[in-house]
C-alpha cells in the first residue's frame, strides 16, 4: 500500500469554516504518538504554526489563518507518514514537520526515501542535504562531509555503517579520530589505549548505543567487529570489507587525511567528517579538511557533501547560533 493510501485511511480533515479545521485520526496509538505526552507535541505545533489547537477524543481542532491551517495540516500528514515508517514520533520531527518544503506527495517524499532501519529506531533524512548524504553513504566508496555541529554527519554515517554490518555486507566498522592532534597527548591519559581514546569518541558511542543498544554494541566491540582506532594507528593498514569513519577531521592534517583515504581496500567505504569552523589544532592553518576537499572534489568517485546551518537538526536555537557566528566572521573580515 502506498504512503498516500495509508494516509487517506488514517485521517479525515474537515473544514469547519474559513479559520477552523477538524482532523480525525482513527488509530489511537498513532494519535497518542502525534499528540505527545501531556499534549506536548500539539503544544509545540501550535506555537510553531501560530495557531490555536484543541484536542478531544480522536480529533484535533485547529484555528488560524488559511496559510497557517495549511501548514498545520501538512505537519500532521508528515507526522502520520513518519509514524507509519518508524512507529515513533520524536521531538525533532515536530520542528521538521512544519518546514514548507516537506509536502507529503507520493512523487516527492524525499525525506522518507533514504530510510535507515536499525534495531532500536528508524532514521529518516531531516533535510534534502541529509537525504543526499545518506544516498552517498549507501552508493559511494569515499564520502567527505563538511558542515557545522548538529547536521547529522556522524550520526548518519554510524547508522549506515552498523546497518551494513548487521546485514553482513561488511565485516567491520572502524571508528577513528585524530585525538592526539586535538590538544591532548594520549600518553598522559590514564588507562589502556581504548580507555585513552574512548572520551574522544563519545559522540560516536552515543550514536551506536542509541541506534543499536549498549549490550549489542559492546559485544561487537569485544568480537572486533567494531574497532576503535586512533588515526595515527591507521598508517600502513589496508582496509578490506569494512566501513571506516574518520570523525572530527578538521583536526587532521592534509597528510593524515591522505593517509586515511589511501587505506581503502576491496569492498570498503571511507567517510571523512568534519566542521571547518571548529579546528582545535594549535595552528589552525594545519587543518587539512578544506585543503583535502579542494584537492578531491573533482574526482567523480568521491562524493563531497557540504552542510550549513539550514541542515541543523538539533534544537532550533543551534541553527541560529551557527548563523550568528558565521555573520560575525563575515563582519570581522570586512
Amino acid at each position: 500500500m502506498s504512503e498516500i493510501s495509508k494516509l487517506e485511511q488514517s485521517l479525515v480533515i474537515k473544514k469547519i469554516d474559513k479559520e477552523t479545521v477538524n482532523i480525525s485520526i482513527n488509530d489511537n496509538e498513532m494519535l497518542m504518538a502525534i499528540v505527545g505526552q501531556f499534549d506536548q507535541n500539539l503544544k509545540s505545533l501550535s506555537k510553531l504554526t501560530d495557531t490555536n489547537v484543541f484536542f478531544r477524543g480522536n480529533s484535533i481542532t485547529c484555528k488560524g489563518g488559511k496559510e497557517k491551517l495549511s501548514i498545520f495540516c501538512d505537519a500532521i500528514k508528515f507526522l502520520i507518514n513518519k509514524y507509519f515508517l518508524t512507529n515513533i514520533i520524536e521531538k525533532e520531527d515536530i520542528v521538521l514537520s512544519v518546514k514548507k518544503n516537506l509536502e507529503i506527495e507520493e512523487s516527492n517524499v524525499k525525506s522518507f526515501k533514504q530510510l535507515i532501519k536499525t534495531p532500536k529506531k528508524s532514521v529518516i533524512a531531516r533535510s534534502e542535504k541529509q537525504s543526499e548524504y545518506i544516498k552517498a553513504l549507501k552508493e559511494s566508496d569515499i564520502i567527505m562531509s563538511l558542515g557545522p555541529a548538529g547536521t547529522g554527519k556522524s550520526f548518519l554515517a554510524v547508522s549506515v555503517a552498523v546497518t551494513l554490518l548487521m546485514e553482513k555486507k561488511i565485516d567491520r566498522v572502524i571508528l577513528s579520530r585524530p585525538a592526539v592532534e586535538a590538544g591532548e597527548k594520549l600518553g598522559f591519559l590514564p588507562g589502556d589505549m581504548k580507555e585513552k581514546v574512548d572520551p574522544y569518541l563519545r559522540p560516536l558511542y552515543d550514536a551506536l548505543y542509541e541506534l543499536f543498544g549498549a549490550d549489542k554494541i559492546d559485544k561487537k566491540i569485544e568480537m572486533g567487529e567494531i574497532e576503535i582506532a586512533p588515526l595515527a594507528f591507521m598508517r600502513g593498514r589496508t582496509l578490506k570489507n569494512c566501513f571506516a569513519i574518520l570523525d572530527e577531521a578538521q583536526n587532521a592534517t592534509e597528510t593524515q587525511i591522505k593517509m586515511f583515504l589511501t587505506r581503502i581496500g576491496e569492498n570498503s567505504k571511507l567517510v571523512v567528517n568534519g566542521d571547518p569552523s571548529q579546528v582545535d589544532l594549535i595552528n589552525k592553518r594545519d587543518s587539512g579538511l578544506i585543503k583535502s576537499r579542494n584537492i578531491l572534489q573533482d574526482l567523480k568517485e568521491i562524493k563531497v557533501i557540504e552542510f550549513d546551518h539550514h541542515d541543523v537538526v538539533r534544537h532550533p536555537l543551534v541553527s541560529k547560533i551557527i548563523k550568528a557566528y558565521q555573520n560575525k566572521s563575515i563582519d570581522d573580515k570586512d
